[in-house]
């Protein structure tokens, strides 16, 4: 999400569904390693001036970082909740959480650069979303499409042949004993060559 083309891969932060003792910066940076790129900054329950340190944090480990809900100093673009107005974005680059077709097309038309459209499959994140939305939902937008909820490296390249760009994923990394090499199986399931 710089201004060239679009990665496949996003992951989005939960601390909470870390593993005991482990860090979110220490975790992303072990992302970084094997080759993340571009982060989903969400730790809504962080103040705005805890978030921008986290900010500054991500963004020295080399990631570009995106921050859920709105845009914050030192971040390159804003993922906005469903309806979420396009003004939280303050004029940078915005893509937005839909959970239909009817939301994907009200965000094109609002000028996010891409979506995240779920469930994909059933996600441990997020009980009780669902059912899964049909694969034909992921192709023929005029945006980008991330599949997001319920992703593995076990179905990451089953939701590039529905039609997804790429994937968004949270619980699978967050949870992870060895974030780095769920990363790097996600790359490889994706076709992306991995640090």
């Amino acid at each position: 999400m710089t201004d060239g083309p679009l990665p496949q891969l996003l992951v989005l932060t939960d601390r909470h569904q870390l593993p005991d003792g482990a860090g979110l910066t220490s975790t992303l940076a072990r992302c970084a390693d094997a080759g993340l790129s571009h982060v989903v900054l969400r730790e809504l329950d962080l103040d705005r001036e805890q978030r921008t340190r986290q900010v500054a944090e991500l963004t020295a480990l080399g990631l570009t970082v995106v921050t859920a809900h709105g845009a914050l100093g030192g971040a390159w673009g804003a993922h906005l909740a469903s309806g979420q107005d396009s003004s939280a974005a303050r004029g940078r680059p915005f893509g937005q959480s839909c959970h239909d077709l009817a939301e994907v097309a009200s965000a094109a038309g609002r000028g996010a650069r891409w979506v995240t459209l779920s469930p994909f499959e059933v996600t441990a994140s997020k009980p009780g979303y669902g059912p899964p939305l049909p694969r034909q939902a992921y192709a023929g937008h005029g945006l980008p499409v991330y599949a997001l909820g319920g992703i593995t490296p076990d179905n990451a390249s089953s939701a590039l042949a529905a039609g997804a760009h790429g994937v968004a994923v949270m619980g699978e990394v967050m949870r992870a004993a060895d974030p780095g090499v769920v990363v790097t199986a996600l790359l490889d399931a994706l076709g992306v060559a991995s640090a």
